[in-house]
């Protein structure tokens, strides 16, 4: 793996996954079926003529990996064959797991090579848009953890649209126009509360309500340095203005919210009764649920507010491209069934397909109730940081 000057070469690691496939029945994915099967198989007529693992490897371990039904979906077996070379723009972020899924599918396909380039998603945003105004475009496609930088790439028409094809299982929600991008894996914005101390119907439906509710004084925690915080706080301003969201910076402040320095620390302090609550992405209790099983910890989600936002890692074909056929397969495989349910059982992301549920008992996507705002304007993030200043936050 390199930095953002050149692209390096990743081979597929056969650990994978921490033990994967602990404690998981195998099964694939019958050619079209959309259900389980107790075996691969060759892909069949029109499919992968490549032999895909089952469906144990690419499963997380842990209990709430285990018990799942098989996914529904486009099975990585009736894509056609990845071949040829593809240079990759791959923001930093989930602990290596994204690359991780990228090795395995070079283990699949023999004649498919990634060279990859990382560096944070912000910082490769840019470096696409000076390389596509310089007429120098280096990468064929970037793989952003942030809907944001997506919306950087786009706004600054740096992007080949996709076909619909290769897009058309993601709800539109969590697609850029044009089919400028589309999200892969998805993050709700959550509040982790300890059980012991409160319950669902304590929490408030809107996070506008959280300063003056007595059962959160010098009680809760946030990570305002963490860039997910950074774009709950920029849809705060979309959607409330920027004197509102800065007041509610500073009230929460004046309430003895405590500060910590990402969103893990705050949901393992949630789960070990040091907070009564916080403000976090909803993996990070899933992260801890998953190795303390009965840790007193659980989320609940406000309704139609910042609090509630959904935002994606996502890909995006980068202009100038002369792969886009190729681009198109390999985004297509990020959307399989088992792609996703790679996602949801590694990373306890949210899937973005409808037929692979999310891990340990969360609500849908669906059933969620996320703001009504464009995830491509989080990149305009510069007056969020200027208010978050004025607020003493940063």
């Amino acid at each position: 793996m390199s930095d953002n000057t050149g692209f390096g070469r990743r081979r597929f690691v056969k650990t994978l996954a921490a033990g994967s496939a602990v404690g998981l029945a195998g099964c694939g994915l019958a050619p079209g079926s959309g259900t389980a099967t107790d075996s691969g198989g060759d892909g069949g007529d029109g499919g992968s003529n490549a032999e895909i693992p089952s469906l144990t490897e690419f499963r997380g371990s842990g209990t709430l990996a285990s018990g799942r039904p098989a996914p529904e979906g486009t099975s990585i077996q009736d894509l056609p064959d990845l071949s040829g070379d593809l240079n990759l723009y791959i923001g930093g972020g989930e602990g290596g797991i994204y690359y991780q899924f990228v090795e395995m599918l070079q283990e699949i396909y023999p004649e498919f090579t990634v060279f990859s380039s990382d560096a944070g998603s912000a910082s490769l945003a840019q470096t696409i848009v000076d390389e596509v105004e310089a007429g120098a475009a280096q990468a064929d496609v970037f793989w952003s953890i942030d809907a944001s930088s997506l919306g950087y790439v786009a706004n600054n028409d740096a992007y080949e649209p996709m076909p619909d094809e290769a897009v058309e299982s993601v709800p539109s929600d969590f697609r850029g126009d044009d089919n400028a991008w589309v999200g892969v894996a998805g993050r709700a914005r959550s509040v982790p509360y300890n059980t012991d101390e409160l319950s669902e119907s304590d929490i408030p439906d809107k996070v506008a309500d959280f300063p003056g509710t007595d059962a959160f004084q010098d009680a809760m925690g946030w990570a305002p340095t963490y860039g997910a915080f950074k774009s709950f706080v920029t849809a705060m301003r979309l959607q409330r203005g920027a004197d509102a969201t800065q007041q509610w910076l500073e009230s929460m402040q004046e309430a003895g919210i405590v500060r910590r320095g990402n969103e893990y620390v705050v949901s393992q302090q949630v789960a070990d009764g040091t907070l009564s609550a916080g403000f976090a992405n909803h993996y990070y209790a899933m992260r801890v649920l998953n190795q303390r099983p009965e840790a007193p910890i659980d989320l609940a989600f406000t309704s139609g507010d910042a609090g509630a936002l959904v935002n994606v890692a996502g890909a995006l074909a980068v202009q100038g491209t002369e792969k886009a056929d190729l681009v198109a397969d390999f985004v297509q495989h990020l959307l399989s069934a088992e792609a996703q349910e790679f996602f949801a059982t590694v990373s306890f992301a949210y899937p973005m397909i409808p037929g692979v549920q999310p891990v340990g008992g969360l609500p849908t996507v669906d059933e969620l109730n996320p703001p009504e705002i464009d995830l491509a304007e989080l990149a305009n993030l510069q007056p969020t940081l200027e208010l978050m200043r004025e607020a003493g936050v940063l």
